[in-house]
């Protein structure tokens, strides 16, 4: 069954915040790029990257990108390679070990017109939560560049944590969240972007307990007149929920801003469960935060007064 972190991950949000670089403290220590619950010990000369999440060297010739894939996407590969079947197009897949357990590489040479480039990419089990996944390169022309065994050894110190702290999450987005109305979880959904807050983990379904994402959207109407038509229209991409059904719409301030409220009842998950849902907008310049909440309608009279006070307690930065 999708989850919500899987779906509502899809959501439109988008950030253009980033954050400090950042230097490896120790050498023989792996580095986790801020939220991210992949990281490695980086090679020498390579920083944690400020526009995107992983690693660079200082002429960006040299780069390693970390993200994380559903779970099923290491255990399609591992199942793959027992069954003799191609694991997919391009490169096959090599067992490889890591400080994190076993994990597969592909490797790849090409040019970059006459320049070459070496092509690596590694996935590694997250602990049954989500597959880490690992992409570098190297330039020939960088300062620095890495050789092919030297970037396997980088990659060989590939670590993974269950777990990254609520304060290091939190002070990744372009807002301050002052209340979490005692959610449970906190799950970073896009770096620098977005967040679920929920009362189950990041594997509860939509049709579970009451969740919240929040994030900003790189859009908004031209004209106070377009709000109520774009709240709407936004509302409607809300994923996950079927037979959906507008139950309101209306303008309002939210911390002294112009806001919209709109309201919405569905069903949810496989048993078509009753769900509730309230999205608000706030408007400021060409972009928008934008808050999902929901919660089953049984659970909504509890849930709604939870989600006010995050709303409440969000602020600029």
């Amino acid at each position: 069954m999708k989850t919500i972190a899987r779906i509502l991950a899809l959501a439109a949000f988008a950030a253009t915040a980033t954050g400090p670089a950042i230097s490896p403290a120790l050498a023989a220590d792996p580095v986790f790029p801020p939220g991210a619950r992949v990281g490695l010990v980086p090679a020498e000369g390579l920083a944690v990257a400020t526009e995107f999440q992983g690693f660079e060297s200082e002429d960006r010739k040299v780069k390693v990108g970390i993200a994380e894939i559903p779970t099923a996407a290491f255990e399609a590969v591992e199942t793959a390679l027992k069954d003799g079947k191609p694991a997919g197009p391009g490169s096959k897949p090599e067992p490889f070990e890591t400080a994190a357990g076993k994990a597969f590489i592909t490797s790849d040479s090409g040019k970059d017109g006459a320049v070459a480039v070496r092509m690596y990419s590694v996935i590694v089990s997250g602990g049954g939560k989500f597959t880490g996944y690992i992409i570098a390169q190297s330039r020939d022309d960088a300062a620095k560049p890495l050789s092919d065994d030297a970037m396997r050894k980088m990659l060989a110190t590939a670590a993974v944590r269950t777990e990254v702290p609520v304060e290091e999450q939190l002070g990744l987005l372009p807002f301050k969240v002052g209340d979490l109305a005692d959610f449970k979880t906190v799950r970073t959904l896009a770096p620098r972007a977005s967040i679920l807050l929920t009362d189950g983990t990041e594997d509860t379904t939509l049709d579970g307990a009451p969740y919240m994402v929040i994030g900003l959207v790189t859009a908004a109407p031209d004209k106070p007149d377009d709000r109520a038509r774009f709240a709407e229209q936004a509302a409607r991409t809300i994923p996950g929920i079927r037979n959906m059904r507008l139950t309101g719409n209306e303008p309002m301030r939210i911390d002294g801003t112009p806001g919209y409220e709109t309201r919405l009842e569905g069903v949810a998950g496989k048993d078509d469960t009753p769900v509730t849902v309230v999205q608000w907008l706030r408007f400021g310049g060409s972009s928008s935060m934008r808050i999902i909440a929901s919660s089953t309608r049984d659970d909504w009279p509890k849930a709604f007064p939870r989600f006010r006070a995050v709303r409440d307690g969000i602020s600029g930065k």
